[in-house]
């Protein structure tokens, strides 16, 4: 039986091991000393798995040998970490971290430190294995290096302790030649462009040995990424060992080690720092140490053969088409992209324009599946000719859309699903595939970016009933709960690194061909939410692992879409279908009364309401969205458009309104109000339009007087520059007829082209604003029941109707639809939009001082909690000062009497 040293504690000096095991003795020759050279490629030692890590099993002597070697060999470095149930929280089974250490471009060899794991080797092994604690290893380390002319530097730490630890050299280690010293900030560690610099600072130094002290997992991660960078032949990830050395920290007595209760000494110094480490992290990691350790020895060795740096030659096939340009169909490729549109005609042309750059060293080609119940998202496709475009003939949802998608796009080595609202950064496909090679998963992610800048946390974690209690307790607050408590992952450091992932959303996916063939088409139950969950469910069935890549880079542009409470329900819903669909019987019902909990919380909140019915009445689930083949049906109301003198918009904005005419069912009045333009004789050329004259130039009057010529139920007030789909005026009419609402409005987004720059970032502001999304106004365009018209009665004479209209409703009584948006074309000049707003304000300080009401303190509240950011700060203080000058006029006598102020520049 080979026998490591057999001391409890490691706390020990090179030669005094009372029983030497070497890797030598297995072969029956004497140990080495720690002069002598020790060549890599013959030692091998015992390795066992300890909470699902991989963990070397050797001696104090052994391992400074090894080490020592290390920094005389050529080749890949030698990376060290200590294990303990720090580690196994971090990189064992279920960790965030886990199989990131993959020795790629530098060998690992993890030591035993922590008596847990010590005692859990000698479980699984018979034999007492020694703890080898960083900081007891650094002092010979560096004494041998001292005796053999090794340069040592030092990252991490703070500067005070590096100069400390410098002052203490200068007496004790006279002759240890110091390459360097680094104490970086937490941010210049996080950055991948700025850890490449200090990389290649650090080379410039030439150390043999470099100490990194950077915390875990930071100093791992950031070893095993840039760690072959520096030049360093040994990277010792020794934690807090500059603090140690620095005489910051004080060592626990010996006989608290030798007991294993360093923790505890360790914790009465630090308690701030350390109490959710070992009180609240210790206790699930000492769970995964019993349940994922393994009997039988693994071969250990700092030596085995690890590939090449990250820089890897990708395969694939040439291009055999013009650099920038799409693969046809039929032909092989190395990526067929993926993407399912609804329509978004002004999406779809800047995520092509963005793939075009990796076309260059690839063979891509793009595949759309348009769920669209217009052209115009085709149309919009024509101007790119190499792309495929497969019309769905209904809206079969994202999954049923992907699937007819991947159906046609034929052969390809792996596809990449797209939301059409992103923006590919130039490499991040190749970056992706790389990651794909590298680790043999079968899906990567990449990191997703908001418009302005700042990480969309988008990575999450296996549904569960402890996780979905936590959500509905907490939701976005105390985002550093422990993971059992929430799916979301929050934590900044999990999109600074690769690392594998239970899920991501869907709105970036690259899947291995061969994952995909074996995991099979999406399920279309889902239609929209949880479809992601589910397949990357299966894909982790598959033995195939998920990866997150940070260096592939999307941006997401998230407009004002807008809220639905059907989708909210379904959101809900499908939460517990998928429950349904993988729990036991017992889990899933605690599961749905966890998210039913939720839902009751935020009951007062748009859509929870009917979320919460639909979750105690699964009747409810069949008029929720689902997937349909064909046009939608059509609806049946009226449309009332007041118009003063829009003869340059209203033949627009009728355009839009063709299917509707089209279907019959709905009346379209135009109530033109002291027109002395040609409106009238405009509207009047369209079939199906009735043109109402109205002598007053008042849009009061023009509401009131399409009321009373209209002969149907829900109306639909519609302002004359507004342009709205068939699907739009469909679903909002079709809710009010159906459904309990009373008024709702479809989605809608602004149309900035050829704004300024103020007047672009006061509209970015004005989308991050939740009221600004959830309420009737601001959309031109909005909807009311006959109960809900019952409540209004006539239109009173005040400026801004839809604000007054939205006063009059409850949140339960009123939606803002997820449909088509609708599109509202801003004001292009500053001057422009500062009219507006002193007519919108004024008309909203008519009715506050009536109503005795008033939101600006909560939207002020609103706009400070949307930054996020420089630019979101840029953006907010644009809104404000935009919003005072507003007001500011709405408040002076004169705008009292002032006209109606309308935006001429964007017609």
């Amino acid at each position: 039986m080979l026998l490591p040293n057999t001391v409890p504690s490691a706390r020990r000096r090179a030669g005094t091991d009372p029983v030497p095991w070497s890797r030598h003795a297995t072969f029956g020759k004497p140990a080495p000393s720690l002069n002598e050279p020790v060549e890599a490629e013959a030692g091998q030692w015992p390795a066992v798995i300890l909470g699902g890590t991989h963990v070397d099993l050797m001696g104090f002597d052994d391992a400074v040998r090894v080490i020592m070697a290390g920094a005389s060999q050529a080749g890949p470095p030698l990376a060290v970490c200590s294990a303990n149930l720090d580690h196994i929280r971090h990189f064992g089974t279920g960790g965030r971290w886990s199989g990131t250490l993959d020795g790629r471009a530098v060998r690992w060899l993890t030591l035993i430190d922590g008596a847990p794991l010590s005692v859990q080797a000698r479980r699984l092994t018979g034999i007492p294995w020694p703890r080898l604690a960083g900081s007891d290893l650094v002092e010979p380390i560096l004494a041998e290096a001292e005796k053999r002319g090794h340069r040592v530097g030092f990252l991490g730490g703070t500067e005070a302790a590096q100069h400390l630890i410098r002052e203490r050299f200068s007496a004790e280690r006279p002759g240890l030649e110091i390459a360097g010293w680094w104490a970086p900030e937490r941010s210049v560690i996080g950055d991948r462009k700025a850890s490449h610099k200090l990389a290649r600072d650090i080379a410039a130094s030439a150390p043999d040995i470099l100490v990194v002290g950077l915390g875990k997992p930071r100093q791992e991660l950031w070893i095993n990424e840039f760690g072959h960078l520096t030049g360093a032949k040994v990277l010792l990830a020794f934690g807090a060992v500059v603090d140690f050395l620095a005489g910051h920290i004080r060592r626990a007595p010996e006989w608290v080690a030798d007991n294993g209760l360093e923790w505890a000494w360790r914790l009465m110094l630090e308690p701030k720092r350390l109490a959710r480490r070992y009180l609240v992290d210790g206790p699930e990691a000492y769970v995964r140490l019993r349940r994922d350790s393994g009997v039988g020895f693994r071969t250990g060795s700092a030596s085995r053969p690890l590939g090449g740096a990250a820089a890897i030659d990708v395969p694939g096939h040439a291009p055999s088409h013009a650099p920038g340009s799409f693969a046809a169909v039929g032909q092989p490729a190395d990526v067929a992209v993926i993407v399912v549109t609804y329509n978004n005609a002004d999406d779809i042309g800047p995520l092509i324009d963005s793939l075009r750059p990796d076309a260059r060293t690839a063979t891509i080609k793009v595949v759309v599946a348009d769920n669209s119940p217009d052209h115009r998202t085709v149309e919009a496709l024509g101007k790119h000719p190499d792309v495929m475009v497969v019309r769905t003939g209904g809206n079969l949802g994202y999954a049923g859309g992907i699937n007819v998608a991947v159906q046609a796009a034929g052969s390809a080595a792996a596809y990449l699903i797209l939301n059409p609202d992103l923006r590919v950064e130039a490499g991040s496909i190749a970056a992706m595939r790389q990651r794909l090679d590298l680790s043999g998963a079968g899906m990567v992610v990449p990191v997703l970016l908001d418009d302005d800048g700042s990480v969309y946390p988008s990575l999450r974690r296996e549904p569960g009933v402890l996780r979905a209690m936590g959500d509905a307790a907490l939701g976005s607050h105390l985002p550093g709960r422990p993971g059992w408590l929430g799916e979301m992952d929050f934590d900044a450091e999990s999109y600074k690194y690769a690392h594998p992932v239970e899920w991501a959303t869907g709105a970036a996916m690259l899947v291995d061909a061969g994952v995909a063939a074996a995991v099979g088409v999406w399920d279309e139950q889902f239609f929209l939410y949880s479809e992601e969950t589910d397949y990357c469910r299966r894909v982790r069935d598959r033995g195939a692992s998920i990866w997150f890549e940070p260096s592939a880079r999307m941006w997401h542009e998230r407009g004002g879409s807008g809220t639905s409470p059907q989708l909210t329900a379904l959101m809900s819903v499908n939460r517990v279908r998928y429950a349904q669909k993988y729990l036991g019987r017992v889990q899933r019902g605690a599961f749905r009364m966890a998210v039913l909990g939720g839902e009751v919380a935020r009951i007062n909140k748009p859509g929870h309401s009917q979320a919460a019915f639909a979750l105690l009445d699964r009747r409810r689930w069949n008029s929720l969205p689902a997937a349909h083949r064909g046009e939608a049906k059509p609806a049946s109301g009226t449309v009332i458009i007041p118009a003063h003198n829009e003869a340059a918009v209203i033949a627009r904005t009728l355009e839009s309104l063709r299917e509707v005419l089209d279907w019959g069912t709905v009346e379209v009045l135009v109530a033109c109000n002291g027109c002395s333009d040609d409106t009238a004789s405009i509207a009047a050329r369209f079939d199906g339009v009735r043109v109402l004259e109205v002598g007053e130039a008042s849009k009061t009057a023009a509401l009131n007087a399409g009321d009373a010529a209209a002969r149907s139920w829900p109306r639909l007030y519609l302002d004359a520059d507004i342009e709205v789909t068939g699907d739009a005026v469909a679903a909002v009419l079709n809710s009010l007829a159906d459904g309990p609402l009373l008024a709702a409005r479809p989605a809608f987004r602004y149309d900035t082209t050829g704004a300024s720059f103020a007047v672009r970032a006061y509209y970015r502001a004005r989308n991050r604003i939740p009221d600004n999304l959830r309420a009737l106004w601001g959309a031109g365009v909005y909807a009311l029941s006959e109960d809900g018209h019952r409540r209004l009665g006539t239109f009173p004479t005040f400026t801004a109707d839809d604000y007054y209209v939205d006063g009059l409703f409850g949140a339960d009584e009123k939606a803002v639809l997820g449909t088509v948006p609708v599109v509202v074309r801003t004001p292009r000049s500053a001057a422009a939009l500062l009219d507006i707003l002193r007519r919108t304000y004024r008309g909203n300080a008519q009715q506050d001082a009536a109503s005795g009401g008033g939101s600006g303190p909560r939207t002020l509240r609103q706009l400070l909690a949307s930054v996020r950011g420089p630019l979101t700060a840029f953006d907010a203080l644009v809104y404000a000062a935009f919003a005072a000058a507003g007001r500011r006029r709405a408040s002076r006598p004169h705008a009292l009497k002032a006209g109606w102020e309308r935006d001429d520049t964007s017609r």
